[in-house]
């Protein structure tokens, strides 16, 4: 397969697994509870904004929400040579390359097998970002290239062609597995359906019942109620045999006008019809929104300092329609105005949104906080949203381990649990293993981290037991092995030393790891 090379190529695909594991830094103060607007059951909630780097953030979350992931939409800088006012989109090309690999490397890992990435660029880096896809999530799984007309009226002081368009590429994680909802039909589809003979079973439309892929044996002169004989056009024939003709007017599938003079054709049921629509790859302005549109959506929030670049809700809205189902995770690691989380939160899908600028504080936090409200700008309507629901503001703290390739002393238990079990298992530490992503209570707290293919992981880090002396705590020791959860198969167990023999570990079937020296990432 043809693949993209530049001068920086082989230090930018290492730089996503240099990125340090950081921790995150929980703001109260711009976190909204569940409990402000109509109170949504807590459990449903998984939201998160994240202040900084967009590849150290993602780097920060991996541990715990890779391969949880059903939807990624990212917006990255176009790199068109325009300064925007909020993001510098004016990198040299090669940069731009440097900048989309390692996160887009990295954003892979956090889909789900049945999950869909989807990126919006422009005619400026469209190709080569093909290729870059092709290249980390495989040729085999990309799915279509989408044409959204972002303009409706063409630009007269365009110096060539009147741009009025942008790209959204989107690829499966495996598209073997992967498959796009359908769209909700629209009034207008169920409008063409009638009853023009009070049929009992409901409105129809009447379809063509010639073709032109020419069979003899559908060839054949068809007499209607008056009487007039008619044959199908020249160069066509019937689409049903005789005998199937003759069964679908005796099951009155066949529509011959209301004189029982016109041409026959079939009726079509909508209630046998699919309860939606397959999308197409053009995207109209008036299905899913324009830059203007957008704009205005974003005055709603913020009046004085209206954001650039806003991409409509209903774009996002269609997005999601598309790959997501409710209570899915929607990831966006270049959130901007914060579209993606708002639309998410209208539609009851859970979000990640990521943003480096100052307009994670200044943009996002109070349009959230507006939907959170109830605000009826937007999807609002359509969906029915009446407000409700929360997130949670962080900001990236230390890194975990510092120069000296100690753990940083700030780490918390469920941080540091958190990375272990993702550096052991290649998997996330879900809720289902009794973890959160938030830091652990002091009664939730337990040495064993959860079990994995017949393996069970402790964690003997700050104290666990309740003895913060390290060797009452974070070291193995008889007395601290009485205290472990009890498992029957194989146990690896970190801790900062062992005064274990090798052999009773063997004989325990335990593997010890001492911390830091035998934590790696990936």
């Amino acid at each position: 397969m043809p693949t993209l090379h530049w001068l920086t190529k082989e230090t930018d695909l290492r730089k996503g697994k240099q990125i340090p594991f950081r921790i995150l830094e929980k703001k109260e103060e711009l976190s909204v509870d569940d409990s402000v607007g109509n109170g949504r059951d807590r459990s449903l909630r998984n939201n998160i904004i994240i202040q900084g780097d967009n590849l150290e953030a993602l780097r920060a979350i991996l541990p715990v929400f890779s391969g949880k992931v059903k939807c990624i939409y990212i917006d990255p800088p176009y790199n068109t040579g325009n300064a925007f006012e909020h993001y510098d989109d004016n990198m040299e090309h090669t940069l731009w390359l440097s900048m989309i690999y390692p996160r887009l490397e990295l954003l892979r890992e956090f889909l789900r097998e049945d999950g869909s990435i989807w990126v919006s660029i422009d005619d400026d880096e469209a190709h080569y970002l093909k290729v870059i896809m092709d290249e980390i999530f495989g040729r085999k799984n990309f799915v279509n290239n989408v044409i959204w007309e972002k303009k409706f009226s063409p630009q007269n002081d365009a110096k060539w062609l009147s741009d009025s368009h942008d790209h959204i590429i989107c690829f499966a994680k495996n598209k073997e597995i992967w498959r796009p909802n359908l769209l909700i039909r629209s009034d207008g589809a169920n409008a063409r359906y009638k009853n023009l003979d009070n049929d009992p079973r409901g409105t129809w439309a009447s379809g063509d019942i010639s073709v032109k892929t020419y069979t003899e044996k559908t060839d054949y002169p068809i007499t209607l109620p008056s009487g007039r004989i008619v044959e199908p056009p020249k160069g066509t024939c019937w689409r049903v045999t005789k005998e199937k003709f003759e069964e679908l007017v005796n099951e009155n599938r066949i529509w011959f006008g209301a004189d029982g003079n016109n041409v026959p054709r079939i009726k079509r049921f909508l209630s046998d019809v699919k309860q939606g629509i397959t999308s197409m790859t053009i995207w109209n302005h008036e299905d899913v929104g324009h830059t203007q549109e957008a704009k205005q959506e974003s005055k709603i929030f913020n009046t004085e300092d209206v954001f650039s670049t806003p991409k409509p809700e209903r774009l996002l809205q269609r997005i999601l329609q598309l790959a997501t189902n409710e209570n899915d995770i929607v990831l966006d690691s270049f959130l901007g105005s914060g579209t993606t989380a708002a639309v998410a939160l209208k539609m009851n899908r859970k979000f990640i949104g990521i943003e480096m600028g100052d307009h994670a504080v200044t943009h996002v936090v109070p349009r959230l906080r507006k939907v959170i409200e109830g605000e009826q700008g937007g999807i609002s309507e359509s969906v029915e949203w009446k407000g409700g629901g929360g997130f949670d503001f962080y900001t990236l703290g230390e890194p975990v381990f510092g120069t000296d390739g100690r753990i940083n002393p700030k780490i918390d238990y469920s941080t540091l649990a958190a990375f272990i079990w993702f550096v052991e298992t290649g998997t996330s530490l879900s809720v289902g293993n009794g973890r959160t992503f938030d830091r652990l209570s002091d009664h939730d707290r337990s040495i064993q981290i959860g079990t994995f293919n017949n393996t069970a992981y402790y964690l003997l880090y700050n104290g666990i037991l309740g003895d913060k002396k390290p060797q009452n705590g974070n070291v193995l020791t008889s007395k601290v092995l009485q205290l472990l959860p009890a498992f029957e198969g194989k146990k690896v167990i970190y801790g900062e030393s062992c005064l274990l023999g090798k052999d009773k570990l063997k004989d325990l079937n335990i593997i010890f790891k001492q911390i830091p020296y035998d934590l790696r990432g990936r």
